[in-house]
């Protein structure tokens, strides 16, 4: 059986060659690799053995989850800079919100202010302003 030749559309064309250079790698980065792939493994298979042991007592630690936790949540502010960037950013998330509910609320409130003053709203059985 032949395939036809394949002819690309002008809407999708095909897509670039891979670059073989990118691919090559030196025998040094394929030993730090494989080192790093057998620790993984290694850990992956204590881990499976301590998740699948049949009288498990209480929670497994994970070294790596609990270092995890604790850069995203204890060590915050050895890792943050002050900027005038993050200052702005702060200063837009924490006042922005502010400025914006207090124009929508004055500027409702106002339109009624006019309609009440001029007679169109009708207020029958209205309990609140």
């Amino acid at each position: 059986m032949k395939l036809p030749k394949y002819e690309p559309s002008s809407l999708a064309t095909l897509p670039p060659t891979p670059d073989p250079a990118e691919y090559d790698i030196s025998p040094e980065t394929r030993e730090a690799q494989a080192d790093w792939l057998a620790i993984r493994s290694r850990l992956k298979m204590e881990y499976l053995l301590q998740y699948n042991h049949p009288n498990r007592q209480g929670l497994i630690k994970d070294p790596a989850l609990t270092r995890w936790t604790y850069a995203r949540s204890a060590n915050v502010y050895p890792n943050f800079r002050p900027t005038a960037k993050t200052s702005l950013l702060g200063a837009l998330v924490e006042i922005g919100p502010l400025f914006f509910w207090y124009y929508v609320f004055k500027t409702d409130r106002d339109k009624k202010e006019k309609l009440i003053q001029e007679g169109k709203l009708d207020l029958t059985f209205n309990i609140s302003y």
